[in-house]
């Protein structure tokens, strides 16, 4: 079950976003025929981020090299989908250039974090995803309620389900959130989710504030302050039940 789309069009057009969805495509493009290669390793040690070499005053400019690398196609297009369906209305939010900021402040803030909760680590990090759970968390803050489309994929059952903003990311960041406190093993840095996606919120509660704060919710009641998209592929209809 994943989000393939939201119902929040923007208001201008996401150049930064389309930028940094390029670049990391390139990027990627760029080492992925070597990934067979035995140098491949090294490439990560020397782009990615090690906790243990930034604390010992090296590779200070993995802090960002990190944030356009991945370890796989899924890896990649996992979080190209993430940043499409959500960076727009954030870039719409906060205009070009600031977007591109608080982007990047999202991934440091993400990197802190991995790194104050593994401080000894010599494993590379690589990803965009703490810097787009920046971008997730800074949405939830704005558009609690805007409608996102989930695909449920069960063997052969599609089915896509329209729930709301706050169901989607807090079901996500929980989830990441319990993962981080509980050391799971599995090579994902859910403390780096976890550093960014708040770093977002509190990044962008000045842009809420600006909007008028608690008023802007409650004149918006959290959904987008515009005209929802319609889509002609629609969320799947699911017959009603009656009681006998």
């Amino acid at each position: 079950m994943f989000p393939i789309r939201d119902h929040n069009p923007s208001g201008r057009t996401p150049f930064v976003t389309y930028a940094l969805i390029a670049i990391n495509m390139l990027v990627f493009l760029g080492y992925w025929g070597q990934f067979s290669a035995p140098g491949l390793d090294q490439f990560f040690y020397t782009w990615g981020l090690v906790p243990e070499q930034i604390l010992s005053g090296r590779g200070g400019l993995t802090l960002i090299t990190h944030m356009f690398l991945h370890g796989g196609w899924m890896h990649l297009l996992g979080n190209m989908l993430f940043l499409w369906i959500f960076g727009d209305n954030m870039e719409d939010a906060f205009g070009h250039l600031r977007y591109l900021g608080f982007y990047i402040l999202c991934g440091l803030a993400a990197a802190a974090l991995q790194i104050a909760g593994d401080p000894t680590s010599n494993g590379p990090m690589v990803g965009a995803s703490g810097a787009i759970a920046g971008v997730l968390g800074g949405y939830l803050l704005l558009f609690p309620r805007a409608k996102v489309d989930v695909l449920l994929i069960f063997i052969v059952f599609f089915r896509i389900f329209a729930i709301q903003a706050w169901i989607v990311l807090g079901i996500w960041f929980g989830l990441q959130l319990m993962n981080g406190l509980g050391a799971t093993q599995d090579g994902v840095a859910y403390l780096a989710h976890v550093g960014g996606f708040v770093a977002g919120a509190v990044l962008t509660f000045p842009a809420l504030m600006r909007r008028g704060g608690v008023q802007f919710w409650r004149q918006t009641h959290g959904q987008p302050p515009h005209p929802q998209a319609k889509y002609r592929l629609a969320p799947s209809h699911i017959p009603r039940v009656p009681r006998k």
